[in-house]
């Protein structure tokens, strides 16, 4: 028996040329959760991290707020879906950078729209697994865990797959997936509990590190 604590990444390069690697914000945000974790008296009996480089910069500035050496098991089903790619199934045309409040919104509608069709198996995102292949990398690893494991484990990911995880436990529909997937925040905590036959859910996208008054603009979601 156990808990499994879910990590999304900290703010990622969103809009930049490479969007897979932490900006400073989510170095910061990184390190914050890794005290917070060191003042409840929290460690980690083993960890799982998704191979991004935004998974392991995550992890890394987990383990320094921690003062902790992670030695992780490295699981490419974590790995978040090209949102790229799921875009261009529906949308060839290339997108302007979405560096205004409408060309923003513009993206993630496209986005939803895409992993809706993803999802329904309508349209085959370039270079992505089936949607059932994605789902099985995902429920692979909370497998392992419920399997292999116990006390407290530690995973790393981003928002597709965590929010997969909790609609894979809960049996939601994958349009509330979505719905999921895109109001989770950057290095927000989702929390189960675990035994050998079952994962119950407990907290989702939850930032109790960033509570305090004082990381209030700290607070984001891409």
């Amino acid at each position: 028996m156990g808990t499994l604590y879910l990590v999304r990444h900290g703010q990622a390069s969103f809009g930049a040329d490479d969007y897979d690697r932490l900006s400073d914000l989510g170095h910061r945000q990184s390190v914050r959760l890794g005290e917070y974790f060191r003042d409840k008296g929290l460690r980690f009996d083993a960890v799982l991290c998704g191979t991004l480089r935004r998974h392991q910069e995550t992890l890394a500035g987990i383990a320094k707020g921690l003062d902790w050496a992670a030695q992780p098991l490295l699981w490419p089903g974590l790995n978040e879906y090209d949102s790229e790619a799921v875009i261009a199934a529906i949308h060839p045309m290339p997108l302007a950078r979405p560096d205004t409040p409408e060309l923003y919104r513009h993206h993630f509608r496209l986005l939803r729209d895409g992993l809706t069709q993803w999802m329904a198996g309508v349209v085959s995102p370039q270079g992505m697994p089936s949607y059932n292949d994605f789902v099985h990398g995902v429920s692979s690893a909370l497998d392992h865990v419920r399997k292999h494991l116990d006390g407290n484990v530690l995973l790393v990911s981003s928002g597709g797959p965590i929010s997969t995880a909790v609609g894979h436990v809960l049996g939601t529909s994958p349009e509330t997936t979505i719905e999921l997937n895109l109001r989770i925040r950057n290095s927000s905590v989702t929390e189960f509990a675990f035994n050998p036959k079952r994962h119950t859910l407990v907290t989702y996208n939850t930032l109790p590190h960033l509570d305090p008054p004082e990381y209030a603009d700290w607070i984001t979601h891409a």
